[in-house]
């Protein structure tokens, strides 16, 4: 008595090869060698080297998307310190005391320039 083999959908193939090649480029493979990869699972050259660009592609955006939003993110922590040091001391000009943000100033220029190096 033979066991049967389980039927898979050709929206459930697509989708492992897909997870599978992720899975390459997340641990740092490149291009070429996803597609060699994939070509050695059993597709074939075209099929292969689409699903590495797409995944490539989706990596790209992915990592631009991270770059911009620390840099908006670090813009804004760093005009927000900025603000309020300048409030707290025009607030202060008859005699008091105010309030030097520059940790918020410091660690939003570094995130922001972080974001900037990120930027491909």
């Amino acid at each position: 008595m033979t066991t049967p083999v389980p039927q898979v959908t050709k929206a459930e193939a697509v989708k492992a090869i897909y997870l599978y090649a992720a899975e390459l480029a997340k641990k740092g493979h490149s291009y070429g060698q996803i597609v060699r990869q994939l070509q050695e699972q059993g597709l074939d050259q075209k099929a292969a080297a689409k699903v590495a660009n797409d995944i490539t592609q989706l990596q790209r955006e992915a990592l631009s998307s991270a770059a911009r939003k620390n840099m908006l993110y670090g813009a804004l922590w760093c005009i927000g310190g900025i603000l309020v040091t300048f409030f707290s001391y025009a607030a202060a000009q008859d005699g008091g005391t105010y309030i030097v943000t520059w940790g918020a100033i410091v660690f939003g220029a570094v995130q922001f320039f972080r974001g900037l190096s990120q930027l491909e």
